[in-house]
């Protein structure tokens, strides 16, 4: 995974019920936090932002992460255009272009 960066474009997984959605995010960060080989990056953009929020438990498993060294990323466009820049309890302020000199260097793992 040290060769990765995860691309969160929303707060929940796969385009079912967002319920189902929500929980399958968070298992995943939470299985995620718990392997010995972590990505290099999460990069959150559009409705990806909100897991860095209370409002997802996703957030817990976040901060985890980059306790652990992973650079948790917030695209800072998206954190302003829904206004949760004071909401964030998870990663720090970034910007897409931040983001292309990533995917320069790793490989990236798209979550939708």
């Amino acid at each position: 995974m040290e060769n990765k960066v995860i691309f969160l474009t929303t707060d929940s997984m796969g385009d079912g019920d967002r319920e189902l959605g929500v929980q399958l995010l968070e298992t995943y960060f939470t299985l995620l936090k718990q392997r010995e080989s972590l990505p290099a990056a999460v990069f959150c953009i559009n409705r990806g932002v909100f897991a860095l929020t209370e409002q997802s438990f996703a957030s817990l498993h976040l901060q985890e992460l980059a306790a652990r060294g992973v650079a948790v990323l917030a695209c800072g466009t998206c954190v302003d255009y829904y206004g949760v820049r004071e909401d964030l309890t998870a990663g720090e302020i970034s910007s897409m272009g931040h983001f292309m000199e990533l995917a320069q260097r790793y490989e990236i793992v798209t979550l939708a």
